[in-house]
């Protein structure tokens, strides 16, 4: 089925697909009035780091024939772009061990009608690859850094290599990127003691930074996640003890509320699905390597994109037209809840950031 795929679809019969369609205005909007504007693309499943809180020490990844190529990822895109999209962002797993990852980047950052793309990565591979994605027309980075502390880095990503992911940091500096933000998952007890020296590596390297609340998605065995909830207002008021913070009407599409750090150009951002629901304001999609459509992070509302293409390939407008159609059951919000078993069974690296 994958290599019928390949005979019907590649990179430049695409292009030429997009330039007969005519984008006049956002057709993505759901039942709640919201307007979808970015999607997610996770391009794997696989990560080389195995952090706590993201997924299982003992992982089962998908097998390759059951996710989608990259060219079938760029075809969707494709036609999520030509619906009035005009964010795309690359994510994982990690999705820099994905082979021909510079490739589609390449073929994503030309799409006509797209007006950013970017990609969130861990930085275990940016030392070699920070320059190759900045040529590819990737415009901002969001990297994963949940520590400054080598021990516990190690603990929290159970294999990482804290100094090779920081050349990563370094070799991303050095690109000219129009943004670069740390993205830290901030857990008590484990590292919520630094939220303050993160905030000062951030304006140390002239980044931005966001702070997460932990999201209950796929069942893990290293902590309780209700006793390791650290929330957003704690992390402010512990951040309020250093630094001049002004609330910020920066935004950069996704779900941070962003405070300033007065006399500095580092903007601190919070994402809390727990604290301060961000469902009311969701404008974003999300596509699962194996090729489902998630409607909501927190929910299972999903249409199965790939089985349409595969079952119709080059088939741009009924892709289209099944887009459009999924958003009618695009709920209004998630429902997580630190105290219960998880929901969602899916992990973090499953569902594409």
């Amino acid at each position: 089925m994958v290599n019928s795929y390949h005979t019907h679809i590649c990179y430049s019969s695409i292009s030429k697909l997009m330039k007969h369609t005519q984008q006049t205005q956002n057709l993505l909007i759901d039942r709640f009035d919201r307007r979808v504007d970015y999607v997610r693309l996770s391009i794997t499943d696989r990560c080389d780091l195995r952090c706590l809180y993201c997924m299982s020490e003992k992982m089962t990844f998908l097998p390759r024939e059951q996710i989608l190529t990259l060219e079938e990822i760029h075809f969707i895109a494709s036609a999520f772009v030509a619906l009035g999209v005009n964010k795309l962002r690359v994510t994982g797993g990690e999705p820099l061990i994905r082979q021909g990852v510079i490739s589609l980047l390449s073929n994503l950052a030309v799409l006509p009608g797209l007006n950013e793309l970017v990609m969130t990565t861990n930085a275990t591979h940016l030392e070699e690859m920070a320059e190759a994605i900045h040529a590819a027309g990737v415009k901002r980075i969001n990297i994963s850094l949940d520590t400054l502390n080598p021990d516990r880095f190690r603990k929290i990503t159970r294999v990482g290599d804290f100094q090779r992911v920081m050349r990563g940091i370094n070799a991303a500096g050095r690109q000219g990127f129009k943004k670069i933000k740390i993205n830290a998952v901030i857990l008590k007890n484990r590292n919520h003691d630094e939220v303050c020296d993160l905030v000062n590596f951030a304006i140390d390297k002239g980044f931005d930074i966001s702070f997460i609340e932990e999201m209950p998605l796929g069942m893990i065995d290293a902590h309780d996640r209700a006793e390791a909830y650290y929330s957003s207002d704690k992390i402010l008021d512990d951040l309020k003890s250093q630094f001049n913070l002004l609330h910020s009407t920066e935004s950069t599409g996704g779900p941070s509320v962003y405070h300033q750090v007065v006399g500095t150009h580092t903007n601190v951002g919070f994402i809390s699905p727990h604290s301060h629901n961000f469902c009311s304001t969701c404008n974003r999609v999300r596509l699962t390597v194996e090729g489902k459509l998630l409607l909501c992070l927190g929910n299972e509302h999903s249409v199965d994109l790939k089985k349409v293409i595969r079952a119709n390939p080059g088939d741009f407008d009924l892709l289209k037209q099944t887009i459009i159609s999924s958003l009618e059951i695009k709920p209004e919000k998630h429902e997580f809840e630190l105290t219960e078993k998880p929901v969602i069974l899916r992990h973090m690296s499953a569902t594409g950031g």
